[in-house]
């Protein structure tokens, strides 16, 4: 086999493990997972507000504020306006937040997190600029993505259009 097949099974094994992974999540949480991601941070500090939490997970203002929509729907995250400053509003998690967070799996990227930091730092190193490399031959390089394990879990509004690549 010539590397250049090994090298796109190993890409295709990484995709379906978070593939399967995503599925797991929404199977026994009903959670995406930057749904997950963006509950753990509102846990970590309540109140907090929904630009802190877009910096935080590194998406986009737009796309937190569209998964927090859906949080609220579901009755998972509530929003609460502060009394002194109405311009303010505080993110909390909900009773039905908590428990499903109690229940929910960990985190893919929580898992890979673990793994690669007991890795020695320069195989950290060679990893990251192999992963840069791919991304660049991909085309992908330019594609605005947070640190989230899950396909699909980026709205439209949160690829920099400008510098997407060109079909």
């Amino acid at each position: 086999m010539e590397k250049h097949q090994e090298l796109l099974i190993a890409l295709r094994k990484v995709i379906r493990a978070i593939d399967l992974h995503s599925k797991q999540l929404s199977k026994t949480s009903g959670l995406t997972s930057p749904q997950l991601l963006i509950m753990l941070e509102i846990e970590k500090v309540a109140g907090v507000n929904s630009s802190q939490v877009a910096k935080s997970v590194n998406l986009s203002p737009a796309t937190v504020t569209n998964i927090l929509d859906r949080l609220a729907n579901k009755g998972l995250v509530s929003r609460v306006r502060d009394t002194q400053d109405k311009r303010k509003v505080g993110l909390y998690l909900t009773d039905d937040g908590k428990a499903i967070l109690l229940k929910a799996p960990q985190a893919l990227q929580e898992h890979f997190i673990d793994k690669f930091s007991n890795l020695a730092q320069w195989e950290q190193s060679q990893l990251l600029s192999s992963m840069e490399r791919l991304s660049e031959m991909m085309n992908a390089d330019k594609i605005d993505a947070a640190p989230l394990l899950e396909l699909n879990a980026m709205s439209a509004s949160s690829i920099n259009k400008a510098d997407a690549p060109k079909g």
